[in-house]
């Protein structure tokens, strides 16, 4: 089977940071645009120039320093915003100015107020101006907004009349998602093989997901022949979203046997790209995400734990490294087996015989039949528990911690350890950052140990409320965890990480013999 190219057309800075509540700023706009570069994406829709001076600005900025992706701004059919996209993208290497007028008859009727025959006039005076302004610099995308309930028969009409009039690209929206898949799958078909000139443009859509179903719309459009899907790094957008860039790119790659496409996207860069937006958009990943969230590549049940550790293609469709992550996940709770719990001591470092492993593996199903989620400090506990824990190596004595704006974080601590106290300060990019760098100069540690994870919530309501730290940290190839609670959150984080280097000495003394 021949594959044809999957264009990819991103709107994450334009649909995208119209979900409610998502207001990005111009530098974090070009932020995301260099990474959606980096991904591979096609095309890049920057924004809606006209439709103020800071989406302007974005658009023009993200034109002049993007090279590889295409840049597209959207514009109305009217002149003033064809013109102002213009104007926005003239400096850039490839652009494309994307317009777009309704064609069904609710939004004919109540919204533009205008005849079947007006809006179709208009929208081919848009196209022949983008083609007359840029002198045929910028590729011409032409949307028929609410093309899922428009009549077919004028929606083919349309659709031709752009494409005479120069148009690249025609986009068939669900504009409120309304469609489903074997509908859309037809609606597709019917435009391929009734439009006259479809083989002069790429038939794109831009399925937003108010059912749940956008990217199966967006699969099925692919089947019946479109070639661009436009999408969203993580589904964000309007009201239920779009289509999920990742789950396109990852149903096209895993199931090659169903899709006669490729895409161009570097799909290491997936789990980075998705990070991202969620982090500068304000938008937190559901765990149970597909692709992307934290549990896409997480398992808890025995039976999977065991089937993934002895090949993981028994429950594993595609490899964690393909969106940029260096492994699946065993996640311990009430239905891990003995296989997932001795998989985590070997992580660990840990080494039990065969009997203190039985009575550390129901000292943990105990454990986990009372607490939601198993962290390593969990199991550093129990462990300790079979081994007898001694006095702590450290205590601390005193920590203060200084940061502000305009102000270097630093702060000071001391600590008593077995030669006596010890005192430590220095400077960093944070109160916690600066507070560790202290730990680590008044025990005389350098880079050997490394802060591998550093997780903090509240176990109280309230601005008084108990702070939990829990960190991990490696060292001569030892990986421990500690954990640390104060209402103090810097000081619940120093505890921590003094538990935490606690745990690392007595295993390095164990393993040593010494």
């Amino acid at each position: 089977m021949k594959k044809e190219k999957l264009y990819i057309f991103d709107t994450t800075l334009r649909d995208g940071e119209q979900t409610p509540g998502v207001n990005l700023m111009v530098d974090e706009k070009v932020q995301i645009a260099k990474q959606l570069e980096k991904l591979g994406v096609d095309v890049i829709e920057a924004g809606f120039a006209v439709s103020s001076p800071a989406d302007f600005e974005a658009v023009r900025q993200i034109a002049r320093e993007v090279k590889n992706s295409t840049v597209c701004s959207l514009a109305r059919a009217r002149e003033l915003d064809i013109k102002t996209a213009w104007e926005a993208l003239k400096e850039g290497n490839r652009i494309r100015i994307h317009t777009f007028i309704a064609t069904s008859d609710i939004h004919l009727k109540y919204k533009l107020k205008m005849s079947r025959e007006e809006a179709l006039k208009r929208a081919v005076e848009a196209v022949r101006l983008i083609r007359d302004i840029s002198e045929g610099k910028a590729e011409v995308e032409f949307s028929a907004e609410d093309a899922g309930r428009t009549d077919l028969k004028y929606l083919c009409e349309v659709i031709e009349a752009v494409i005479d009039a120069g148009a690249d690209v025609v986009n068939i929206p669900d504009t409120v998602g309304y469609a489903v898949p074997d509908e859309w799958f037809e609606r597709i078909s019917y435009i391929k093989e009734n439009v006259p000139n479809i083989d002069k443009a790429i038939i794109s859509v831009h399925c937003h997901n108010d059912l749940g179903l956008a990217t199966a719309n967006s699969l099925m459009a692919v089947k019946a022949g479109a070639r661009q899907v436009e999408c969203t790094v993580n589904g964000i957008g309007e009201r239920a979203g779009n289509a999920a860039l990742e789950e396109i790119v990852m149903a096209v790659k895993v199931r090659s046997d169903q899709f006669p496409v490729y895409t161009d996207i570097d799909t290491k860069q997936i789990y980075k790209t998705s990070q991202l937006v969620s982090r500068l958009t304000g938008i937190m990943i559901s765990k149970t995400k597909p692709i992307v969230g934290d549990n896409a590549f997480a398992h808890e049940s025995g039976i999977h734990q065991h089937g993934v550790l002895a090949c993981r293609e028994t429950y594993e469709i595609m490899r964690p490294e393909d969106i940029g992550l260096t492994e699946s996940k065993i996640v311990l709770g009430k239905h891990s087996g003995r296989h997932a719990f001795k998989k985590k001591l070997e992580e660990m470092g840990i080494e039990l015989s065969e009997e203190q492993f039985e009575e550390a593996f129901r000292k943990f199903k105990e454990l986990s039949s009372r607490k939601k989620e198993i962290y390593d400090v969990d199991i550093e506990l129990i462990i300790e528990g079979l081994e007898g824990k001694d006095e702590k190596l450290y205590r601390l004595l005193y920590n203060q911690a200084v940061s502000g704006e305009g102000i270097i974080p630093s702060a000071t601590v001391k600590i008593e350890t077995p030669e006596g106290e010890k005192l430590g300060l220095a400077v960093g990019n944070g109160p916690v950052d600066a507070t560790y760098r202290a730990i680590k100069n008044a025990l005389g540690i350098g880079e050997e140990i490394s802060l591998k994870d550093f997780k903090i919530r509240a176990l109280t309501a309230g601005t008084d409320a108990l702070a939990e730290v829990f960190v991990t940290i490696e060292g001569s190839g030892i990986k421990v965890s500690g954990r640390g609670v104060d209402p103090d959150i810097v000081r619940a984080s120093a505890l921590a990480f003094l538990e935490a280097l606690d745990r690392l000495y007595r295993r390095k003394e164990k393993r040593e013999g010494v």
